[in-house]
């Protein structure tokens, strides 16, 4: 068997972990387990080997005192204590035989990682539909709302996928951000954005620029403003870390311009007011004009 092939099936929509072994002579794997991952208690690795969720390359569960197979690779489900339920849908807004759009609420994560799990529009997606071999094309921060590009087929992937890397995709955002009178709309805002070394927010520095946004005026509510925001490139953050730098960051943003402490992990009343409107593009397998938009808003007169 291919070890880069999962030899168990994904559970609740997501797909197992692995780990490949190291040389070594440890005296069962359980020990090895408990040092590797020193950050989770013994009795959680003890308790997922005596039931049974650990599985060798063949897809076979480990026991607690299984001899410790060097160089090979095990299989496992990661687990979340305690993952806090989105209390939001997803909306399905097309599908075909290789191309799905979903239009993602905020606070739900794209896919698994951190303190997210269960509750990821992949995992969703995978469960809902029976779609296992459902992929990402591209991502939305957790915080963000609206249109998502998934691929159903696993030999389109990359067609798709080299939209985005060769900037053949035109997306178009909204965002409720502060009004600045002194703000000449529209622009074309250009920086060089970088991760800072202290955090994993970015910010702008000196330097040729890697980042474009178009910032246009939607309409404005006393000292609120609806923006329309064009990205042509696709730095993290982007969109968030421009409107800060121009001094109107997005409403409800905990991370610019500065870094807040996290909220409670259940407090979804302030969703960040940044929603992926539209996203356009040629089909790379039909040759049609693709054009989605989301069915949410963003409405001044609610804030």
């Amino acid at each position: 068997m291919n070890q880069r092939i999962s030899p168990i099936p994904s559970r609740h929509g997501v797909a197992p972990s692995f780990l490949q072994l190291p040389a070594g002579s440890w005296p069962d794997l359980f020990s090895f387990l408990c040092a590797h991952f020193a950050h989770i208690p013994p009795a959680v690795w003890r308790a997922r080997l005596d039931g049974g969720q650990v599985f060798d390359h063949q897809g076979q569960p480990h026991r607690a005192d299984s001899p410790y197979p060097a160089n090979r690779r095990i299989w496992y489900y990661r687990d979340v204590p305690d993952e806090v339920p989105v209390p939001f849908q997803a909306r399905v807004l097309y599908r075909d035989e290789r191309l799905l759009v979903a239009d993602k609420p905020h606070f739900l994560a794209c896919i698994p990682g951190g303190r997210h799990l269960r509750e990821t529009l992949l995992g969703r997606l995978r469960a809902e539909l029976d779609l296992p071999q459902l992929t990402p094309i591209h991502r939305l921060d957790r915080e963000t709302a609206g249109v998502m590009l998934f691929c159903i087929d696993p030999a389109c992937r990359a067609a798709y996928q080299g939209l985005f890397q060769s900037r053949e995709v035109s997306k178009t955002y909204e965002a409720i951000a502060p009004w600045r009178d002194d703000l000449v709309l529209p622009l074309c805002h250009r920086s060089r954005l970088l991760e800072r070394e202290d955090s994993f927010v970015m910010h702008e520095v000196p330097g040729e620029p890697n980042s474009e946004t178009t910032i246009e005026l939607i309409a404005r509510q006393g000292e609120l403003a609806h923006y329309r925001l064009s990205p042509l490139s696709g730095r993290k953050h982007q969109l968030r870390a421009h409107l800060a730098a121009l001094g109107i960051p997005i409403m409800h943003d905990p991370w610019y311009p500065a870094l807040l402490p996290d909220k409670a992990s259940d407090d979804f009343s302030q969703p960040l007011q940044l929603l992926a409107r539209r996203i356009a593009f040629r089909d790379p397998v039909s040759g049609e004009a693709r054009c989605f938009d989301s069915t949410r808003q963003l409405a001044l007169a609610a804030h």
